[in-house]
C-alpha cells in the first residue's frame, strides 16, 4: 500500500499505526505548498483532487481519503495488531474519540492557531472557545493509560495532535498534566518514537528546502 504523506501532519497517526502493525507500505512525500509528490514529481492532486495528506492507496487499489476513515481501516485490515476494537459499543467508543480528535482538537482549535495566515483575532478566538476540549481529554485520561483499554489508532491520532504543541506556544502542555503525561509516556512507545523521529528530519529537510527556494 502507499501512504501519501506531509512531516508531522496528521498523516503521522497512519505511519504510526502501520508501523505498530508491522505493516510494509511506501512512503510517498507531499510538498504541502506544491502538491508535488516528491518521489517521482508527479501532481498529488491525480490521487487526491482536494489534495490533502493522508491519502492511502490500498494494495488492491482503492484511494482512501480523510484521516479517521484511514485509521480505522488500518486498524480492520491489520486485526492481530489490536488497533481497532471488536464491534458493539467499543467500536463506536473509538469512532467517537477519532471524531473528537479530527473535529474538536485537530480543526477546532490546533489548525486555526497553527495557520500563519490566520489572523491574530482568529487565533485568540479558537483559543478562547477549545481550549476546553483539552480540558475534557485531561480529566478522561486520569488514571488511564490509553483512550480506550489499551492502545487503538485513537492514541495514534491523539498523540500526532499532541506533539503540534512544540509549535504552539500559547497551548502549554503543562497545564494539563495528565494529558502531559500521556503524551510523554506513549512518545517512548516504539512505534510513535520511530515516527516522530522519522519525520521530523523530513521535516527539517522540507524546511531547508523553502528557505532555499525563497
Amino acid at each position: 500500500m502507499d501512504l501519501y504523506f506531509s512531516p508531522l501532519a496528521c498523516s503521522m497517526a497512519t505511519r504510526v499505526a502501520l508501523y505498530e502493525a508491522g505493516a510494509e507500505a511506501n512512503y510517498l512525500e507531499v510538498d504541502s505548498p506544491t502538491k508535488t509528490v516528491l518521489k517521482d514529481g508527479s501532481d498529488f492532486r491525480a490521487v487526491n483532487p482536494i489534495g490533502l495528506v493522508p491519502t492511502l492507496r490500498t494494495d488492491e487499489g482503492v484511494v482512501l481519503t480523510e484521516n479517521a476513515a484511514i485509521l480505522q481501516y488500518v486498524a480492520d485490515r491489520f486485526p492481530q495488531s489490536s488497533l481497532g476494537t471488536g464491534p458493539g459499543i467499543d467500536r463506536t467508543r473509538l469512532h467517537q474519540w477519532l471524531c473528537f480528535i479530527g473535529t474538536e482538537l485537530h480543526k477546532g482549535l490546533f489548525i486555526p492557531v497553527l495557520d500563519r495566515k490566520s489572523p491574530q483575532e482568529s487565533k485568540a478566538y479558537a483559543l478562547e472557545k477549545n481550549l476546553s476540549r483539552l480540558d475534557y481529554v485531561d480529566n478522561h485520561l486520569k488514571g488511564r493509560e490509553f483512550l480506550l483499554d489499551h492502545f487503538t489508532v485513537a492514541d495514534a491520532y491523539l498523540v500526532t495532535v499532541i506533539n503540534w504543541t512544540m509549535a504552539t506556544p500559547p497551548i502549554e502542555l503543562a497545564k494539563w498534566p495528565n494529558l502531559k503525561a500521556y503524551y510523554e509516556r506513549l512518545k517512548q512507545r516504539p512505534s510513535i518514537a520511530k515516527a516522530i523521529a522519522e519525520e521530523f528530519e523530513l521535516y527539517k529537510a522540507e524546511q531547508a528546502r523553502r528557505k532555499a527556494a525563497a
